[in-house]
């Protein structure tokens, strides 16, 4: 700055003009410098960064290259200049005994640097934090337990921390005597952040006990969710539907309000049919020497009534009872002997779990009949496939329910009366 002013002092001009242009020709420099220390981070040292990265096997260096980390840490660079020279700038009213003025010039130099350094800072550790999310993201686990939400919980408090140091550096106060005015204010910043602090509670429970994650399958009516959870933050859970709309859910909503998780399905290894056929029953009927004949050419029930003739003469000769009664003694039914034929032909069925819940039975009858209901699981999960297995079930079933001279019930139709006439 002294050979600035001994070079300005020649043209003989005003001390005060002396002292701009002298401030301006070290502005220039400054700014020149800055930008010289930019271009040589930017074009040396990132493109030796993502060269390295290219050349590691891991992927953390190429996600922090793609969230633009390093990119982001360079402009900390002309900030660090400028901020370091501010004093040359301002050496010029101090060389010719103003120093109330070049202290008061060097400091907003130095002011807006630091605020500067502080919004670069804070670009760098949000980059940062969405590197740490994406890289989560590469691990198994990570669908388990999301960390989005806790993420961004991290970012508030990142957020009000920098703007309390920015605050700060414009009024030259210590950051700590505004963090202990704060306590007034934090009514306000609870009603402020009110929904930030519920979700951020709200996504703690449901990854502390595993409620939730990412790929889950939820059911919740009242906010038309029906579908696969592809993305859970601090507010919300955005659910995208089987018709690929997205519902999106407040996280505290899980919390305070119930919801179906079909997880439980997912690792079980099966799926459940639960269905029931309705039959008329003024088509039950005890079977006959000729229908018993004809049941015995099936194959899944050959074995079954064999061992059922066998000892229901077992037990009628034991009581004495003929042959021929039909009322006093056991006697095979159609319905039951349909019944028994369902059983073998599902445990004969490829596609059903055989080592979870397995059931054929009958329900109340109703004015609608008598329901036989299937209650078994498919081994196949996936929609489409376990819509196809349980269709051909019951087309099957409805196709054999003749062969066993019985009728399924159904309400009258158009039909049924034009046939009367």
């Amino acid at each position: 700055m002294e050979l600035i002013l001994r070079w300005l002092s020649r043209f003989e001009i005003n001390e005060a003009i002396t002292i701009l242009c002298a401030q301006l020709i070290a502005a220039v420099i400054v700014v020149g410098l800055a930008v010289l220390a930019n271009f040589l981070v930017k074009r040396l040292l990132l493109r030796l960064i993502a060269r390295v990265s290219q050349k590691t096997k891991t992927q953390w260096d190429d996600i922090l290259l793609k969230e633009r980390v390093f990119h982001r840490i360079s402009h900390l660079a002309p900030g660090l200049v400028i901020y370091k020279m501010a004093a040359f700038v301002g050496g010029a009213d101090k060389i010719v005994d103003s120093i109330q003025q070049a202290t008061t010039l060097t400091a907003t130099i130095e002011k807006v640097a630091g605020i500067y350094m502080a919004l670069v800072g804070l670009a760098v550790l949000d980059a940062l934090l969405n590197a740490v999310v994406d890289i989560y993201r590469t691990y198994e686990f990570a669908r388990k337990m999301p960390i989005r939400g806790f993420i961004q919980g991290v970012k508030i408090v990142l957020f009000s921390i920098a703007g309390i140091v920015i605050i700060s550096i414009i009024l030259g106060k210590s950051p700590t005597a505004l963090l202990s005015g704060l306590g007034a204010m934090t009514a306000i910043l609870l009603l402020i952040f009110k929904d930030s602090i519920l979700g951020l509670v709200a996504g703690i429970q449901l990854s502390a006990n595993k409620m939730l994650q990412i790929g889950d399958w939820i059911e919740m009516p009242k906010y038309g969710a029906d579908g696969d959870i592809i993305d859970i933050s601090l507010t919300t859970v955005k659910v995208q539907n089987w018709d690929k709309t997205i519902s999106t859910i407040p996280t505290y909503a899980l919390i305070s309000d119930s919801f179906k998780n079909w997880r439980g399905m997912s690792e079980s290894g099966g799926r459940r049919i639960k269905r029931h056929i309705n039959l008329d029953m003024s088509s039950v009927t005890f079977c006959d020497e000729a229908m018993l004949e004809r049941f015995k050419k099936v194959q899944y029930i050959k074995d079954y009534l064999a061992q059922k003739e066998s000892e229901i003469q077992e037990h009628n000769k034991g009581l004495g009872i003929e042959t021929g009664d039909r009322i006093n003694g056991r006697r095979l039914t159609n319905v039951g002997t349909f019944r028994a034929y369902i059983v073998e032909y599902l445990r004969h069925h490829p596609k059903i779990h055989k080592n979870m819940t397995f059931l054929v039975r009958q329900l109340q009858p109703t004015a609608q009949g008598l329901p036989i209901e299937i209650y078994v699981f498919s081994n196949d999960q996936v929609w489409a496939n376990y819509e196809g297995i349980q269709a051909d079930i019951f087309d099957h079933i409805l196709a054999v329910i003749p062969e066993f001279d019985l009728r399924v019930f159904q309400e009258p139709t158009g039909a049924d009366f034009s046939k009367i006439n």
